[in-house]
């Protein structure tokens, strides 16, 4: 088994499939165990989960796993992918692991690792242990093997945590706020702490049964949260993931707020208060071109990197930067927090909402994305782009003669076989007659 098992975003896949089945976990964690604590004299994971039914077999098998490699293990339960990060590094553990397959439906879930620091494992590190899981461990004796404990108040833990990363003199007086928790890891902590703060909060998808994550509700499917804030008159919507790693925002109107918007909004703020770490920040490749555009009006550098918030991550700690993030809302603010962190941000968002003094559809209004489409293609039916030079010059032909207006990005899936086409241009006829053209290239002929 040395083809690697990692994706992305950890390891995830439908539930009791491969590699999301108990035999193959307890061969992860053995693995896992081996390479990391190989060179450890006691070592230690903790271990999270969000509100999927399948945790539970994800947790038992991980945790068998670890005790007979010798580690001792701390079961967190159900909380946020970030308060797994920041315990990792706040309880001294070695590994921190958290179970959940993020915005993907209850039938998927996934294993996500977080070194010492509370940062996502090096692809170096995942890349030992797919290859380990060819071979045979070498468990400990009986008088060596770990044991499991349950670790109580982790969320109030992480709460104090988030609040920190605001002015103690914040308070949401006054404000209304539909909190939609997706039926996930933060179907107490966020409500909770928006009341806390002083807010009306209007709850959504706050009663998680094992099975209804992320259905119908949450950052990917907002609709509900929409039309909450319409109905009860709220100031603001915010809409988390099943894990909390990612945010998105709904202004007074109805209207959302993606990943970019935030990005600009959050640069803004901070570079008005010289808080931005060298005027830059971080993005993936999938990025509306509209927000670099913005951040060089306000005179930001923006640097992109492959898609995948470790590939955020990781060029943000290489270059000293401390705002980074995708499109899809998972924002990384490295002065509070090493993982992406819908609680933090969403804290953020609100205090310079409350500061500004003016309403959500003001404060977010900084740029209009440019019209974009994603188009996923049969990889059989592509032609290899990769490889073939013609075809990659007859793309980079089309690219330069959208003259700035407009942007193409084709890459292969590294969870599907597909072939990925994202198209943008600022001119919402000519974006048609773009994807046009590039699939006319892409598409093999008969």
């Amino acid at each position: 088994m040395a083809a690697n098992i990692f994706g992305t975003d950890g390891i995830r896949g439908r539930t009791n499939n491969y590699p999301i089945d108990a035999e193959t976990i307890l061969k992860i964690a053995l693995s896992t165990g081996h390479v990391i604590g190989k060179n450890l004299k006691s070592p230690k994971v903790l271990i999270g989960k969000d509100t999927r039914r399948s945790g539970y077999m994800v947790e038992n098998a991980l945790t068998a796993g670890f005790i007979s490699m010798g580690w001792e293990v701390n079961l967190l339960g159900p909380l946020p992918t970030p308060a797994v990060s920041f315990l990792t590094k706040s309880l001294r553990a070695d590994l921190g692991i958290m179970i959940s397959a993020s915005h993907n439906p209850y039938e998927d879930n996934g294993i996500k690792f977080f070194d010492n620091d509370g940062l996502k494992i090096d692809t170096k590190i995942e890349e030992e242990i797919s290859k380990q899981m060819g071979s045979k461990p070498q468990l400990v004796v009986p008088s060596e093997l770990g044991r499991a404990s349950r670790i109580n108040d982790v969320l109030g833990r992480y709460t104090e945590f988030a609040k920190i990363s605001i002015p103690a003199s914040l308070t949401l007086n006054g404000m209304k706020i539909v909190a939609d928790c997706a039926n996930g890891a933060a179907y107490k902590i966020l409500p909770q702490i928006l009341s806390e703060l002083g807010a009306e909060v209007v709850s959504i998808a706050v009663n998680p049964d094992g099975f209804n994550i992320n259905e119908e509700c949450g950052s990917t499917k907002p609709e509900k949260a929409q039309k909450a804030v319409l109905e009860t008159g709220a100031d603001l919507g915010i809409c988390l993931d099943g894990d909390a790693d990612r945010v998105l925002f709904i202004d007074e109107q109805g209207l959302l707020a993606n990943g970019d918007q935030v990005l600009g909004l959050l640069a803004r703020a901070w570079v008005n208060k010289n808080l931005l770490n060298k005027n830059t920040v971080v993005a993936t490749i999938m990025s509306n071109l509209a927000l670099e555009l913005y951040l060089e009006k306000i005179g930001v550098s923006l640097i992109r990197t492959q898609v995948g918030d470790k590939n955020v991550s990781k060029c943000m700690n290489e270059k000293g930067l401390n705002l980074g993030g995708e499109q899809s809302g998972h924002l990384i603010l490295a002065d509070y927090s090493n993982a992406g962190d819908g609680l933090i941000t969403s804290l953020q968002v609100l205090s310079v909402l409350v500061e500004s003094q003016k309403k959500a559809s003001e404060v977010f209004d900084l740029f209009k994305p440019f019209p974009q489409s994603l188009i996923n293609i049969d990889a059989q039916k592509c032609n290899d782009f990769e490889k073939n030079e013609q075809i990659k010059n007859m793309l980079e032909d089309v690219q330069h003669s959208l003259n700035g207006r407009g942007r193409i990005l084709i890459r292969k899936s590294g969870t599907e076989d597909v072939v990925r086409l994202m198209v943008e241009h600022k001119e919402k006829n000519k974006l048609q007659e773009t994807i046009d053209t590039c699939l006319s290239i892409l598409k093999k002929k008969n």
